[in-house]
């Protein structure tokens, strides 16, 4: 096997990634536009090396975790950087998006109980006193 060969083992169409990972080639130029993605271009068209395909994958986990765009630029940059600078910001992000969804389930948690509640009261039989201070 020559390197050639090997080297274009490596290589992706926009389609082929959009194919794989079940989005549109639409979202990965929008990723490019951000400046997440850097495909190199033959031509006019785009192609994606192995580390872009691995920055779609992080792009994609980020985005299914709620992680902004912002977070995930931030994330990317050290990509190539220190390792424990990259590690401290994924810890703080975590961390933080852990905080924000424990308050949304706490949250989730009161209006289901509340909304049950209701519910109860709406279907509950009137008792004697309520009909008779309606009558």
């Amino acid at each position: 096997m020559t390197r050639q060969h090997t080297e274009n083992q490596d290589l992706f169409a926009i389609a082929d990634l959009a194919k794989e990972f079940g989005i549109s080639t639409r979202a990965i130029r929008f990723y490019e536009a951000k400046g997440l993605l850097s495909p190199e271009r033959v031509g006019a068209t785009r192609v994606f090396r192995r580390r872009d395909r691995a920055r779609l994958i992080l792009i994609l986990r980020g985005k299914r975790l709620g992680f902004s765009l912002r977070d995930i630029s931030d994330y990317l940059s050290l990509y190539d950087a220190d390792r424990s600078q990259q590690v401290h910001l994924l810890v703080g992000k975590v961390e933080e998006r852990l905080a924000s969804l424990e308050r949304q389930r706490d949250d989730l948690e009161t209006t289901i109980a509340e909304l049950r509640e209701i519910r109860e009261l709406a279907v509950a039989p009137p008792t004697r006193s309520r009909s008779q201070a309606a009558g």
